[in-house]
């Protein structure tokens, strides 16, 4: 039977989870899939792992490539998909067994080119111990692209349109407007972007059933990067490209991207006092300093309207343009999240 749904997974380096990864798409009650796990250079037995499967589940193919980074092994599996529709998932993730059998309906009823679904981010702070974050909106179908548009901002509130593995996609239409994924830190934002950024048909399910597993000595957001703050100063030019695209301008909308911009500022800031960078604490504050003063910067403090009394509190030393209190209150920020997950992770969920 030709598959309705072709599911493609990068692995590299997930031995411990990988098992968990397979087994939970083959619980899924929906049966009509194939499997793409892509070995991307693996140094582990993670590769091997997806061998055995694919011997005893003929819906399985593992393909073996140099190592490119996970946009390279997501390409690499796309040209050769087959199903009507396509997700994406992570190897250290898993799925509820109604995942796929909802988003397949869901889209054969209302004839989308994009499902959207809730999903959990299960943050560990022992072995055993997680603190589980819901992130979900209420069911909807948008009765046209503009709607889409106008109250989009309610997803980008949830966090539902940033990454790639709570959705289910049209491979036509990947096909059509040729979109990849760019070989680029962050790379599952821009192919988002660019997937809804004409995209005419959109349903939501409120129902979460992705797990984004999170240890915080893994997270790729407990590591220094010396380009986040460059990083995300070119998403949040997207946003605005995209909203103009759109063309849509409401309080609303201008509020979403200020906020937005503002809390990704803050971690920036973070970036600056990580333990693992070593900057001087003189380049610290100096990097701050120009972070905070900003015409932008200023301009999202003055928009943003936080959700939460803390959040607000934190927003002052950049009223203030106080490199210094920004400094020390980033300080604290990165004691809490190196020595207390479980609590940096429900400040964050609260936020």
């Amino acid at each position: 039977m030709q598959p309705l749904v072709s599911i493609i997974i990068p692995v590299y380096g997930v031995e411990q989870y990988v098992d968990r990864a397979i087994q939970c798409i083959q619980d899924q009650s929906y049966e009509n899939w194939e499997l793409f796990l892509v070995d991307d250079g693996t140094k582990d037995r993670s590769g091997d792992i997806c061998d055995e499967y694919a011997k005893e589940d003929g819906r399985i193919r593992v393909i073996h490539k140099e190592n490119g980074g996970a946009p390279s092994a997501r390409n690499t599996a796309l040209p050769l998909a087959c199903g009507k529709y396509v997700c994406f998932f992570d190897a250290d993730d898993w799925t509820e067994s109604r995942m796929l059998s909802d988003m397949v309906k869901a889209a054969e009823t209302t004839n989308a080119q994009l499902v959207v679904t809730g999903y959990y981010i299960d943050t560990y702070y022992t072995d055993t111990q997680k603190f589980i974050q819901e992130q979900s909106v209420p069911d909807v179908v948008y009765a046209s692209k503009e709607e889409f548009h106008e109250k989009a901002y309610e997803l980008f509130d949830q966090n539902l349109l940033y990454s790639p593995w709570n959705k289910l996609y049209r491979l036509d239409y990947i096909r059509e407007h040729d979109l990849w994924f760019p070989h680029t830190f962050w790379d599952d934002f821009p192919f988002v972007m660019d997937y809804i950024r004409d995209v005419e048909r959109v349903t939501v399910l409120s129902r979460p059933y992705y797990h984004f597993i999170r240890k915080r000595e893994e997270s790729e957001t407990a590591r220094y990067r010396p380009d986040m703050y460059q990083k995300r100063e070119e998403e949040d030019g997207w946003m605005w490209d995209l909203y103009r695209h759109w063309g849509v301008d409401t309080p609303e909308t201008r509020e979403m991207i200020d906020r937005r911009y503002i809390e990704r500022l803050i971690g920036c800031v973070e970036n600056e006092t990580n333990p693992r960078c070593e900057k001087s604490a003189l380049r610290k504050r100096s990097a701050i300093r120009r972070m905070i003063r900003t015409e932008r910067a200023q301009q999202a403090v003055r928009g943003a309207k936080p959700h939460s009394a803390y959040m607000k509190i934190m927003l002052i030393p950049i009223k203030l343009r106080s490199p210094g209190l920004m400094f020390l209150e980033s300080l604290v920020i990165s004691r809490v999240k190196s020595s207390n997950t479980r609590l940096f992770a429900v400040l964050k969920a609260g936020r």
